[in-house]
């Protein structure tokens, strides 16, 4: 699977939501929704599991996508990811991080710092 980085370092590719949108799969879209539901305490239907990647330019984000601070901010500079910016690693890209359940995510933004 390729990568595909959204601003705050997680990969897009790698997304359930991002998946099943891509694949057209309400099935995909129904365990999603299930298992997030759960794990983020709040319900979740169908119908909110699409997106077609952060970055994308697509008007298909998933529910947070659309208004995260990080990612507006990063396009307002026109980085492609937060590792570009003078501020890393700012509070609200760090108030993000610790929210998000996936350490690959500060680990990609890492990885392009170095590159």
């Amino acid at each position: 699977m390729s990568e595909m980085i959204a601003m705050c370092g997680l990969d897009c590719a790698a997304c359930p939501v991002y998946r099943a949108t891509q694949k057209n799969d309400d099935e995909k879209r129904a365990k999603v929704a299930e298992l997030w539901s759960k794990m983020f305490g709040r319900p979740f239907t169908i119908d909110e599991i699409n997106c077609d990647g952060c970055l994308s330019g697509s008007d298909t984000l998933f529910g947070h996508c659309k208004s995260c601070v990080v990612r507006l901010c990063g396009m307002e500079k026109g980085h492609d990811t937060c590792a570009a910016c003078a501020d890393y690693s700012c509070a609200k890209l760090d108030g993000l991080l610790s929210f998000i359940p996936n350490p690959a995510a500060r680990q990609n933004l890492e990885a392009r710092r170095k590159g």
